[in-house]
């Protein structure tokens, strides 16, 4: 994961993923994390991730996608910490990005409300 501010490269982030990583969410319970154009719509200071920032998934095009196929596109996907009993665990945030508690509290203090965020495999 990259931040970035006017274009110019601020911080990087490895990052953990849901257990079925590639390609677009789809539906809820597919473990996938959305791909495309967000914006951060919301703050858990009191998360059990840690910390963690919302992503304004599903959007309009998510939801007509999921009616077409007869499923519910799911929601709550967060940029989040990771709690002890999950570090080192690969893909376990079910569609989640998840960074570091110490890196958390960096993008937590940096990205605010509205910010816009895109999300490429």
């Amino acid at each position: 994961m990259q931040l970035l501010h006017n274009d110019k490269l601020l911080r990087q982030y490895d990052v953990a993923l849901g257990f079925n990583p590639r390609d677009h969410k789809q539906q809820e319970g597919d473990g996938r994390t959305p791909e495309g154009a967000y914006v951060i719509n919301r703050q858990n200071p009191n998360s059990r991730f840690h910390l963690s920032i919302g992503i304004s998934y599903p959007n309009a095009v998510d939801v007509a996608r999921a009616r077409a196929m007869g499923v519910h596109p799911g929601g709550d996907i967060f940029i989040h910490g990771t709690p002890a009993p999950w570090i080192g665990m690969p893909d376990w945030t079910w569609g989640c990005i998840a960074v570091s508690n110490t890196e958390m509290d960096e993008v937590y203090s940096m990205v605010q409300l509205g910010t816009k965020i895109f999300i490429y495999a």
